[in-house]
C-alpha cells in the first residue's frame, strides 16, 4: 500500500527552521555547532552549503562569473541566482561573510599547499581507510611487471584523449614515469 506524504505548511516550516537555528545559537562552541551540523546535513548538502556562501563572498569581493565558474564548478545559473538574492536583500550572507572574515583566513592559511605534500603524506598513511582506492593504484603500479606496465600504459593513453585530466590521472601519470626513471639507472 503506497503511502502519501503531506507536505509541511509554510508556518510549521518557519517554526522547524526557527528552532534549526535556536540549536545552533545554542551550541556553546563550534566544535558542537558542527557536529549538529555534520549530523543534520548529507555532504552534498554541506558542499552546496559552502559553495554558496563562496560564491557571495566572491561577488561581493567583484569577481566575475567567469571566474567564480571555474574556482568553484558551478554553473552560471547558481551564481546568478546568488547574485540576484544579493540585489534583493542577502543581508544574511553580508553578516556571515563580515562576521567570519578572520577566522577565514586563519583556514585557508591552514589548507595544506603544494610544498605541504610531506604533511598529506602522514595523513594518507595514519587514515588509509579514506584513500585506499588511490593507495592500491600506488602499490598496484609500485610491483607490476612488464606486461602489467604495459597493460597501465595502454589504459593511461587512452584516458590521455580525454580533455579533463582527473588528479588521480596526474598521480598515476607521475607514478608511471617516476618508475620509468627508476628502471633506466
Amino acid at each position: 500500500m503506497a503511502r502519501h506524504h503531506q507536505k509541511l505548511s509554510r508556518s510549521e516550516v518557519e517554526k522547524i527552521f526557527y528552532l534549526l537555528c535556536l540549536a545552533v545559537s545554542k551550541a556553546d562552541d563550534i566544535g558542537n555547532a558542527a557536529k549538529f551540523l555534520r549530523d543534520l546535513l548529507s555532504y552534498q548538502e554541506s558542499e552546496m552549503i559552502a559553495k554558496r556562501l563562496k560564491i557571495a563572498e566572491f561577488l561581493l569581493e567583484g569577481k566575475t562569473y567567469l571566474e567564480i565558474r571555474e574556482a568553484l564548478k558551478v554553473s552560471s545559473g547558481t551564481i546568478a541566482r546568488i547574485h540576484e538574492w544579493l540585489k534583493m536583500s542577502g543581508e544574511g550572507y553580508r553578516w556571515a561573510i563580515q562576521n567570519t572574515k578572520e577566522e577565514m583566513k586563519k583556514i585557508r592559511e591552514e589548507i595544506p599547499t603544494k610544498k605541504d605534500c610531506s604533511e598529506w603524506n602522514v595523513v594518507k598513511k595514519r587514515y588509509p581507510m579514506y584513500f585506499w582506492p588511490q593507495l592500491l593504484l600506488e602499490e598496484l603500479i609500485q610491483n607490476s611487471n612488464k606486461r602489467q606496465r604495459q597493460h597501465i600504459n595502454t589504459v593511461m593513453k587512452e584516458l590521455e584523449k580525454s580533455r579533463r585530466k582527473t588528479p588521480l590521472f596526474n598521480r598515476i601519470a607521475r607514478i608511471m614515469s617516476s618508475r620509468k626513471q627508476l628502471r633506466r639507472y
